[in-house]
């Protein structure tokens, strides 16, 4: 024992020294590991928004892609469109000039020319008798007139003397 009380003494500022670099050295640890757990803190808060930042870019690559890829075939829609409607002009024009001949249409048109020249026919032939008949009246007349103007001729003279005879006695 009374080695170990020597040893004790020898060593003891030793040991104190020792024991105060210890304490020291745990109290540093301990402090630099607070510190490190703050920086592990600070590193997974900026880890998670640097994650939340690395999502949000890819999630804008992605549209920008897709946006890219939407102007695209826009484009190529509107092409097709311009094609799709040179090809209905020319449709319709085809369509134009064959419904321009079309037999069903052209039969009823046929049939409704028939009709109304088969109308003026009609009435031309009315119109052709019509004239005949007033042809011969009016050659019925012109002969009764001439009858009587000739009679008239023939009784002007004897009216003659009777307008004279009715003028003396109205004179008388």
């Amino acid at each position: 024992m009374e080695l170990e009380s020597q040893l004790r003494a020898e060593y003891q500022q030793e040991l104190d020294a020792k024991t105060a670099e210890i304490d020291r050295l745990t109290k540093r640890e301990s402090e630099l590991q607070a510190t490190i757990d703050k920086q592990l803190e600070s590193l997974s808060e900026l880890t998670g928004k640097a994650t939340d930042t690395a999502k949000v870019e890819q999630r804008n690559r992605e549209l920008h892609n897709r946006c890219e890829k939407l102007l695209a075939e826009m484009a190529e829609v509107k092409q097709r469109t311009k094609t799709l409607q040179k090809d209905l002009a020319a449709v319709r024009e085809e369509n134009r000039t064959l419904t321009q001949f079309d037999p069903v249409r052209m039969k009823k048109n046929l049939d409704a020319g028939k009709k109304k020249l088969a109308e003026k026919t009609r009435i031309a032939d009315d119109l052709q008798k019509s004239l005949k008949e007033t042809k011969k009246e009016n050659t019925e007349l012109q002969r009764k007139v001439a009858e009587l103007e000739a009679k008239v001729a023939e009784t002007a003279p004897a009216d003659a003397e009777t307008v004279e005879v009715k003028e003396e006695s109205a004179a008388a």
